[in-house]
């Protein structure tokens, strides 16, 4: 835990328009004031949307502590590094580019579908639960958050989600079940950050995967001046 913060937080109890949610009525911790290096810097607190909101303006972002309990306590992260992919740095490779020819793209008609082939409780790694598909859903609601999806002959087979605020777009999580599908997914959200003056796209941390794609790393203090930055200015 990241000291005094964290224990605040334990006992306090993009596109478009977004709709300003009620204030969150916790404090959340500042991700400068801890440990470089420790990527959990808090535990408890809610879903609530204002909750989220203030979270990812800060740098953080949730998971559930043991993703098997139905009510499981919640982690605030905020990883040292941090992996993000530069705007101008994604790696297309030339399949890749043809991949992006054989699928059909489309932005926010299948959100939670999205989401729920992402919690996949038979996929590796599996952490989304229940709650957090319907926190996200109500974030997605007032325009928050938002899923970009790979059709093949009008069948979903890939996707990802996450979370708009002004320039700044925080990836949570991907699926595909078609070869390259949620790449595509990416490189259509790419391009559509890059047309619309978009600076940041998080990836939390660095997978050889996203690496392969053009990922890189930054330290948590870059991190939060890239934030900063993004969030300050609302997208035209």
């Amino acid at each position: 835990m990241c000291g005094e913060k964290s224990e605040t937080l334990e006992t306090m109890g993009g596109f478009g328009e977004p709709g300003e949610p009620p204030q969150s009525r916790y404090v959340l911790p500042d991700p400068l004031e801890c440990e470089p290096g420790q990527d959990v810097v808090a535990l408890g607190a809610d879903l609530d949307p204002g909750t989220l909101l203030a979270a990812y303006r800060a740098g953080l972002f949730p998971m559930p502590v043991d993703p098997r309990r139905r009510r499981s306590k919640i982690a605030w992260y905020s990883p040292d590094p941090r992996g993000i992919i530069p705007l101008d740095g994604l790696v297309v490779s030339k399949s890749l580019r043809a991949s992006c020819r054989k699928y059909e793209v489309r932005v926010d008609t299948q959100f939670r579908a999205v989401m729920e082939r992402c919690a996949d409780p038979d996929r590796d790694g599996r952490w989304i639960t229940k709650d957090f598909v319907d926190a996200y859903v109500r974030l997605a609601d007032l325009g928050w958050a938002h899923s970009v999806e790979a059709y093949l002959d009008d069948e979903l087979v890939g996707g990802l989600y996450g979370i708009g605020i002004n320039r700044f777009f925080a990836g949570e999580s991907m699926f595909h079940t078609a070869s390259d599908a949620s790449k595509v997914a990416l490189v259509h959200l790419v391009d559509q950050l890059n047309d619309g003056g978009a600076r940041l796209l998080d990836t939390q941390w660095l997978t050889p995967h996203l690496e392969s794609l053009g990922g890189v790393e930054v330290s948590r203090r870059r991190y939060v001046e890239l934030l900063a930055d993004a969030t300050a200015e609302h997208l035209p």
